[in-house]
């Protein structure tokens, strides 16, 4: 296979997106290729992910193709395991040679997840140029290895040259989903439409579809206060703890708890005050919509990146964070204080709006194009 190959301008754009695993890596991916449908309808976008992984369903779901790679992650607990992951990755490897061969794109951009790195890798043997879209302040041993040959990485965080080469960085942000952005509803007006007092302060606690124990622990120790503030309480308690939250929730009339939140966008509008986990996906969607938030990071991710994620929104006085070791005991208090306190959550919101980056997907395209346009372009007979 040439360069040549995969670089004809006479046919429609071909671009591969690989990576998923969690809604923070499958949300970007979807919106690039959006993006890159938006702008060539006649476009050939192929997705390659996870066997097994979210990906596999949701991205159908979005409308696009999809074919899966048996790869999985090191065992870094159990090291015997992991010939078995090698074994994997070895086939994984294989088989993104083959898609390469017959989907031929233009450029594969990689947005993290198990499936990425054998595809990428396998993308840049054969010289096809890459791009790399990194969520988090701290980024993964995959997208780190795959820098050095990346065309682009495009980051969402200041200071990423201390780990990828300085002159392939593109700040970008992290693309959301539309509807994030696309209500029209008054906060007074969203409260009314989810069931709750409209002229009383509303707290949003989120944990992520599957929920966060501690996160759920600490919003349940931390009722007596929020109620003594006069305030509301829409709980998102993720599937594993619904019946446990909604067992606590009785008997508090202002306190809903849910296993999803249908529309996250109206739940964004209507809240005073947000409680969350650190992904950095969630975190964009905060910055976009200006929600003052309490951030508890996750222990349980690869280099600690949420809280990593956190800090950077906590040094510009756009967010408080609590450890999680800490959660129960301090988030009452902590709410409390902001609850009563409308001159620091406004303040929280402006900073938090100030850092978001609304045409995220818009500039992760236009370097696309730019990157395929480049390698389009004939090179000079005296270069």
């Amino acid at each position: 296979m040439t360069k040549s190959e995969y670089n004809n301008p006479d046919r429609p754009l071909r671009v591969l997106v690989s990576g998923g695993g969690t809604g923070g890596h499958i949300f970007p991916a979807v919106s690039i290729a959006n993006e890159v449908r938006r702008r060539h309808p006649d476009a050939e976008i192929l997705f390659v992910g996870a066997e097994g992984r979210m990906e596999m369903q949701r991205v159908p779901a979005a409308g696009y193709d999809i074919k899966g790679l048996p790869v999985a992650g090191f065992d870094r607990r159990r090291l015997w395991r992991n010939f078995a992951v090698l074994c994997k990755l070895w086939r994984s490897l294989r088989m993104a040679n083959g898609i390469l061969r017959d989907f031929r794109p233009d450029i594969a951009v990689g947005v993290g997840g198990y499936a990425s790195g054998p595809m990428l890798k396998a993308a840049q043997r054969h010289g096809i140029p890459t791009l790399l879209q990194e969520q988090n302040g701290y980024p993964g041993v995959t997208n780190k290895l795959l820098a050095k040959k990346a065309d682009a990485i495009c980051v969402a965080y200041d200071n990423m040259d201390r780990w990828f080469p300085a002159d392939r960085i593109v700040m970008t942000g992290n693309p959301v989903r539309a509807a994030i952005t696309a209500v029209t509803a008054t906060p007074a007006e969203a409260k009314k439409a989810l069931g709750f007092d409209p002229g009383r302060p509303l707290v949003l606690s989120v944990g992520g579809s599957l929920g966060a124990r501690t996160v759920n622990e600490a919003i349940s120790a931390a009722i007596p206060q929020i109620e003594k503030a006069g305030a509301q309480l829409l709980w998102q308690t993720g599937k594993l703890y619904a019946d446990e939250c909604s067992a606590k929730a009785q008997g508090h009339p202002d306190v809903h708890a849910s296993a999803f939140i249908d529309d996250m966008a109206m739940a964004y509008r209507a809240a005073d005050l947000v409680v969350s986990r650190a992904g950095a996906g969630t975190i964009s969607e905060l910055e976009l919509v200006g929600a003052p938030v309490i951030l508890i990071p996750s222990p349980n991710v690869a280099e600690d990146h949420q809280r990593k994620n956190a800090l950077a929104l906590v040094d510009k006085g756009a967010a408080v964070m609590i450890e999680d070791a800490e959660a129960t005991a301090k988030l009452g208090a902590e709410l409390e204080r902001l609850l009563a306190d409308a001159d620091t959550r406004r303040s929280m919101s402006q900073s938090i709006k100030a850092m978001s980056r609304p045409n995220a997907a818009s500039d992760i395209v236009d370097r696309l194009e730019q990157i395929v346009a480049d390698r389009n372009q004939p090179k000079s007979q005296h270069s």
